[in-house]
């Protein structure tokens, strides 16, 4: 993450950038810009708003929340794949298969 807390503070695009094995040119010609802005993106120098977060979360196989709020590299990878991959309607199935799961192990209040 960005060390300094200009334009939003911290973020966590260039850790979802190398998580994808995507360059920053890689990653500007996804979202039709270049790697110099998708740098300051990264940097801090440029605000990672909501609509730079729309445009490239698509682009890095995941949502706005997980782009801006996590660090891939602290996430199970599998469990990552799996969610970008399923439908709406399975990722609800998932949400109730781990209830259920966490309920039977005792691990749910």
């Amino acid at each position: 993450m960005a060390g300094d807390d200009k334009n939003g503070g911290p973020n966590h695009l260039k850790a979802w950038r190398e998580f994808r094995d995507l360059t920053q040119a890689d990653l500007a010609d996804a979202v039709n810009t270049n790697s110099n802005m998708i740098g300051y993106l990264e940097s801090g120098e440029r605000s990672l708003s909501l609509k730079w977060l729309r445009r490239l979360a698509p682009a890095l196989d995941t949502n706005v929340g997980m782009l801006a709020q996590y660090d891939p590299r602290d996430l199970d990878r599998d469990l990552i794949e799996i969610w970008a991959t399923v439908s709406n309607r399975d990722k609800a199935k998932i949400v109730e298969i781990a209830k259920l799961l966490a309920e039977r192990d005792g691990t749910t209040g």
